[in-house]
Parts: structure tokens; sequence; C-alpha cells
């Protein structure tokens, strides 16, 4: 329910200078009788932003306040997923998921200290980052009224949000055209809606931001050491960054070599399947680098529990619970599976694929005196295995047929 309008008396808005946040901006001032706060998050987007409190105040806000948070989003919350092997449905590396409750964070912070009794946000109400951004404000500032002006106002297009631009005067750059939507952080670029909401009509090369396609990329593999320190990323080929550094240095790699590309038809949290096209470079080799050195590091049943968890973990940041008790809880169990997970991982990157070729940890488990099918000199007794199998067969053996 949206809050009384003679109630709100300053908004913090989400803002990111477009045309819908741009026409929210001013329709919150027309229709609340407010002042608004801008509010923006720099979380690897690219975009310039240098620009953007000038065009605020222009568009009538009375400040705006940007936030560098590329490393606080790499460092606590892109590496965490990472530690936790989450990933939505098998396939959505959950690029937008993990930048929402960040960014909705630091906006009650904003509102907070700029005197702010309301927030708003930009999202649509067909979509999940509603969620995402709610849930956040009710969990860290439950006592700030939320407005949505797309579940409130009239305007039900980008054509009408275009004309109600020109009629206020409000400085944008925008056009009635636009294939589809999309939405980039430092993790990835999303795109969704227009021309791909045919889920058979195949996304165009043109579309691409960050990666290459397979068929442009090097005709020469390219090998890449990632190094890990207690399951979180720390060094790219021997070289440590920091966590914007090296996300930005690995997005770099895999989409020079056309590694990142997924295209799949998800279930939201509100109800209804959706078309997404992601490119998710640097997350991809993380991924797999942070898996391989696992495979050495992680006892056998701290990994099966963990992987058990995997998808709830998931499943809980697509949905918005990131500041939720079942959060606190995985999180913890997490933190504990990856106490040894330090090594490093090499992948071969080629033409789209990639494989790993090594892994290696000061503090590996895996022991090739145990492994080896050459002579053991006593370190196993194969013999052992009879008494073993046998005993696993008792509930086997005794089963009615």
């Amino acid at each position: 329910m949206a809050p009384k309008k003679d109630s709100i008396k300053r908004v913090c808005l989400a803002y990111s200078g477009g045309l819908d946040t741009s026409v929210i901006l001013r329709w919150l001032i027309e229709t609340y009788q407010c002042e608004v706060v801008a509010y923006c998050a720099d979380v690897g987007q690219g975009e310039e932003l240098s620009g953007l409190p000038e065009k605020a105040k222009a568009t009538g806000a009375v400040d705006c306040v940007i936030r560098d948070l590329r490393d606080e989003f790499a460092r606590d919350y892109v590496f965490p997923a990472i530690a936790g092997n989450a990933i939505y449905e098998g396939t959505y590396l959950l690029g937008t998921s993990l930048a929402r409750p960040l960014i909705a964070k630091h906006q009650v912070e904003v509102a907070k200290q700029t005197g702010c009794d309301a927030v708003a946000h930009g999202a649509t109400g067909k979509g999940n980052d509603q969620v995402r951004f709610e849930l956040t404000y009710t969990a860290l500032a439950p006592e700030l009224a939320v407005i949505a002006p797309w579940r409130e106002w009239d305007l039900k297009s980008r054509t009408d949000c275009i004309e109600y631009a020109r009629k206020h005067a409000i400085p944008v750059e925008a056009t009635a055209e636009k294939p589809y939507s999309t939405d980039r952080n430092l993790l990835h670029i999303s795109f969704e809606g227009g021309i791909l909401e045919d889920p058979w009509r195949a996304p165009e090369e043109s579309m691409f931001v960050m990666t290459r396609s397979p068929e442009a990329a090097p005709d020469e593999p390219q090998d890449v050491v990632i190094g890990f320190e207690q399951g979180l990323p720390v060094a790219v080929d021997g070289e440590r960054l920091g966590p914007a550094a090296l996300l930005h240095r690995l997005n770099e790699i895999a989409g020079l070599n056309g590694i990142g590309r997924v295209d799949m038809v998800e279930n939201r949290f509100v109800g209804m399947k959706s078309r997404g096209v992601y490119e998710t470079p640097g997350g991809t080799l993380l991924h797999a680098a942070h898996r391989a050195v696992e495979s050495i590091t992680l006892d056998r049943e701290v990994m099966h529990e963990r992987d058990r968890l995997a998808p709830r973990f998931a499943e809980v940041i697509y949905n918005g619970f990131w500041f939720s008790p079942e959060m606190e809880f995985l999180r913890a169990a997490i933190d504990v599976s990856q106490r040894n997970v330090t090594g490093e991982a090499r992948l071969n990157l080629y033409k789209g694929s990639l494989q790993v070729t090594g892994r290696r940890s000061p503090v590996s488990l895996y022991a090739e005196a145990l492994s080896t099918f050459e002579d053991d000199q006593g370190s196993y007794d194969q013999a052992d295995a009879e008494g073993f199998i046998r005993l696993q067969g008792l509930r086997i053996r005794g089963r009615e047929s």
C-alpha cells in the first residue's frame, strides 16, 4: 500500500540518471510534494557517473549522493556466493540478485543520513528487484516508508515515460525504441524483455558487451591461474589483487576468450517464467577454479553437505532474503566449510570453453601415496575392501525380492 501523500517530506530515490528514474524523481516531487535525495551506487556498471549530481538537481533533486561500492560488492557479496557455489536453477550466477541488497543497504544509510522518511526504487511490479529492494528496507529500516512508482502511477510504457519527460522538461536521452532491457555491474550484464521475450529467438551477436563470440576469440588457448585463501579469490597469475580489480581482470581474460554467456528461462520469485541472457565472464572462471581447489582441500562429507545447501543458498539470494535469519545460518555453515580451501587452480581457456588443467594447495588432502595404482608400500591394504563391501551390502542382501 502506498504511503499517504501528506506524510512524506523527503524521499531517498535509488537513481541511475536513466529515463525511468529521472521520470520517477520528478513524479515523486509532483505527486508527494516532497523533497528528493537522489542516490546512486557504483557497483561497476561502467557508466559515467560524474555528471549525475548536476543531472539529478536539474530534474529537481535537493541532493545527489554517489557511493563507490565496487570492492564491497566483490568482497562481501560476489565472493561469498562463489564460496557457497550459489548458482540459481543450475545456470544463473546471480549477478543482479547479489547487487540489489547492497544497493538497498546503502540507500537506507543515505536516507537516514539525509533526513529522509521514505525510500523509493524504480523496479517494476512484475520483477524480482522490487522484492529484493523492499525486503532489504524491511530488514534494515522498517520505519521508512516505501514508494514503488511502477505500482502506483498511470504510466504504462516507455513511450508514456518519454512523454512525461518531455512535458516536464526532464533532461534525458531516450527514444521509444528499446529492443531489450539491460542491467550491468562488475559481475555481469543481463538482457531481458523486448525481442528476447520469444524464447525461441536467438540473441543477436551485436547485443553482447562483455564477451567476444567464441568464433571471434583468439585462435590460441590461454592459461590463467587463480589463487584462493579460505575460499575467497585473492590472486590472478600470481599477482595479488583487490576484490574489484581481481574480478575486473578475470572479466577481461574470460571475455576475450568468449567465456561466460548464458541463455536461460528462469522461474521468477513472483511466479512467472522469464527468459534472460547473461554475460558473466569472470564469475564463470571463479566458479570453476574454486571448485577445483575445493576438490583437493575440502573434506568429502563437508563438501557433500555444502552442496546440499548450495541450491537453497542460491534461492535465498535470488529471492531477496540476503538480510534474513536463514541467510545468517547458511553463511555461517559455508564459512566453516571454507576454512581449508586455500590453493590455486589452473584453467585453460579456448574459444568459449574452459577446462581445469591443474590444482595445488599447501593444505591439500590429496594423498598420492593412497591413490596411486603403483606399488603403495603398505599404505593401503586392498584386502580391507572386501569387508567394507560386505558390510555395505548387508541391507541389500537382506531385501525381499
